[in-house]
């Protein structure tokens, strides 16, 4: 009895691993790019794609090839197993709901594994010499999560033939699209990991930032991490965890200050010996205009007359705006007065840009009433901004309700007063005509 206990332990115990191991599997579909074969002359040829899958595991003890016939649709040669040591392939942005219509994005690509000609990382291959391991069939693969939660890049290795790959190298980022308004810092995330149990682990790292916006580029920073200094530093005030970057891998940028310049591609490249590895972050610096109404507050209008008044928005970034006019009466209804005239953006010192709008407010087209409140209305991507100032219509023709209980009131407050001067006077003439009457007597 108690052999059949042990042995129906040991087999549920194989179960529960069993289909622990079938569920720490994660299968994402993934698109195959290579260069087609040029047609001479120079010329490249087409690049070609293929439907792929990947099964990633984080252990190397999981399923095999032979246990995961390939789909109908795809061809075998294109379904590869991925070990995962480091599980950063396991985040909840690259495994969607069951059913779900939106989908991870994934490119894989062949990689040539070879030295850096730049000076900052030319010393991690000072010998010159490919060693054997690079012999091996290398790919890099591209992932986007969900909802641009997660950007990942990877270099795996398989010996030739092998359809079974390690991650070598992995570059993450956790702020694949950034917002910040001007003068905040700014951080842009980016961390490595490098397999521990590859020969390329142990020689050396560096670390470069770049940033590129519209066909230009410049180099940010750049770190030699096998010698522990700074290699280049072109952005001022540009700062890295040194401490962070050798302990965790964290290779974050941090911009102490946002200007509009700043808004662009910001790539972090990693470099172990012959292998790169990045992942690219974009930042866009959003600063929501500010707004001044002219003349403040607004002269008194009569009925017939026409008014100019000016809207000015400044200090906005990016370039779109939409500027508009609303007018609120004393009803509390509101409507609006169109655009107005538009000038040209304008581009202040640092970068920001400027624009006004002009309303010509005709009373004698426009049913104003007694006046009310008109509105300046900017919406921008940074949010949508009002400015407000009161208009009076002095000499309007038809009282309102408000208007004619107020004359009422003033009337029975006259009224009053006639009443009370009255009967003062009266009351002072009865009182000389009694005093002769008294002396006579």
């Amino acid at each position: 009895m108690t052999n059949f206990s042990t042995i129906y332990k040991l087999s549920l115990v194989a179960v529960i691993c069993f289909i622990e191991a079938c569920s720490s599997s994660l299968v994402l579909e993934c698109w195959f790019v290579q260069d087609k074969a040029g047609r001479g002359g120079g010329l490249t040829g087409a690049t070609s794609q293929e439907k792929s899958l990947l099964h990633i595991q984080a252990d190397a003890h999981g399923l095999s090839s032979e246990s995961r016939p390939a789909p109908s649709d795809i061809n075998p040669d294109r379904v590869y197993f991925i070990t995962d040591p480091a599980a950063t392939l396991r985040h909840r942005s690259l495994n969607p709901p069951r059913g779900s219509i939106q989908k991870p994005r994934c490119e894989i690509n062949p990689f040539l594994p070879q030295p850096s000609t730049l000076k900052w990382v030319a010393a991690l291959t000072d010998s010159a010499l490919s060693p054997v391991y690079l012999q091996a069939d290398w790919f890099s693969t591209t992932f986007q999560g969900l909802n641009k939660q997660l950007g990942i890049s990877t270099i795996t290795r398989a010996p030739t033939g092998s359809k079974e790959h390690d991650v070598i190298l992995s570059v993450t980022t956790k702020t694949v699209s950034v917002q910040s308004r001007l003068g905040e810092p700014v951080l842009l995330d980016c961390g490595f990991w490098a397999n521990p149990s590859s020969p390329l682990s142990g020689s050396g790292f560096a670390v470069e930032w770049r940033y590129q916006f519209r066909g230009h580029g410049r180099l940010v920073l750049a770190y030699d991490g096998k010698t522990d200094r700074m290699a280049d530093a072109q952005e001022e005030g540009a700062m890295l965890d040194f401490q962070a970057l050798h302990e965790k891998g964290n290779a974050s940028l941090t911009l102490p200050e946002a200007k509009v310049r700043h808004s662009g591609t910001y790539i972090c490249t990693v470099f172990l010996p012959y292998l790169l590895v990045q992942v690219a972050v974009e930042l866009e610096i959003v600063e929501p205009p500010s707004l001044s109404i002219h003349p403040s507050p607004l002269p008194l209008v009569a009925p017939g007359q026409t008014l100019t008044v000016q809207c000015e928005a400044s200090g906005f970034a990016p370039l779109s705006l939409e500027l508009s006019w609303e007018f609120k009466g004393a009803d509390g209804k509101s409507r609006t007065l169109g655009s107005g005239s538009a000038t040209g953006h304008r581009q202040a010192w640092d970068s920001t840009y400027s624009q006004s709008t002009r309303l010509e407010i005709d009373t004698s087209k426009l049913d104003l009433g007694r006046g009310g409140e008109v509105t300046c209305v900017a919406v921008h991507s940074g949010g949508t901004r009002r400015a407000s100032t009161t208009l009076s219509v002095i000499g309007f023709s038809t009282p309102s309700v408000e208007d004619s209980m107020a004359m009422v009131g003033v009337a029975l407050v006259l009224y009053g007063l006639i009443k009370f001067v009255s009967w003062t006077f009266t009351s002072s003439g009865s009182d000389e005509a009694d005093k002769p009457d008294k002396k006579e007597k």
